[in-house]
């Protein structure tokens, strides 16, 4: 019987998103105090909400669960596998180099590409479908949680723009100063509150844009 009392999702009985944000953050931890690496990688069924459509919500359910238990059986013992929401996977890799990760996330990607229908153990839907995903690791990508889902979520973002069906590793972003768009009381506000915090006014900047993104995701993820 396992011994793991993290929540776990109804549907694909994979760790759930609270149950991945306390698991990474111990992976995180451990990754900074014995200086190995440790790679996280965010997957996402493309172009779901068509398939969800089409096919009917009985059928997309069997997608996600099939989609989550072939990752989980690809990546075995190597990583932590998680249900973020909707159609969207999580993968902690412990002690792993990004590449190493690409490895593992690139032949689940390759079969499923291949599929032409999927089954959840119960029932089977005929479909065939493919899944983008974005890796970061630590600590080239990123020194803390919040920058390793950043970068892994951009990542993934950019597999989605470039054509889908492919898995991307984190990239180095362009930085962009400060601006007009910005008043002289914001600034100024900003400026305090940085002090407050005693970080710089750029990460501030980025949380904020971050939890933007976050809270309008849904409209992104309509589109796909």
């Amino acid at each position: 019987m396992s011994t793991d009392n993290s929540p776990h999702d109804q549907l694909t009985g994979l760790i759930t998103r609270k149950g991945f944000e306390e698991k990474l953050k111990a992976a995180v931890l451990h990754a900074q105090q014995t200086d190995r690496p440790l790679s996280l990688a965010f997957l996402d069924i493309d172009h779901f909400k068509r398939l969800n459509d089409s096919l009917g919500h009985e059928a997309g359910d069997v997608i996600i669960k099939a989609v989550g238990d072939i990752v989980q059986r690809v990546a075995g013992d190597k990583a932590i596998v998680c249900r973020y929401g909707g159609e969207e996977y999580t993968l902690i890799f412990p002690d792993t180099e990004r590449e190493q990760a690409f490895l593992v996330i690139e032949s689940a990607r390759a079969e499923i590409a291949q599929l032409k229908s999927l089954s959840d153990g119960k029932k089977k839907v005929n479909a065939q479908l493919t899944i983008s995903g974005g890796i970061a690791a630590f600590p080239i990508d990123g020194q803390d949680e919040n920058e390793l889902l950043r970068k892994a979520d951009q990542a993934l973002y950019k597999a989605k723009i470039n054509g889908r069906n492919k898995i991307v590793l984190a990239y180095e972003e362009k930085m962009s100063p400060k601006t007009s768009h910005y008043t002289l009381t914001q600034l100024e506000r900003l400026s305090e509150l940085a002090k407050e915090q005693g970080v710089g006014e750029a990460v501030l900047l980025r949380e904020a844009l971050d939890n933007l993104l976050v809270k309008y995701k849904h409209a992104f993820a309509s589109k796909k």
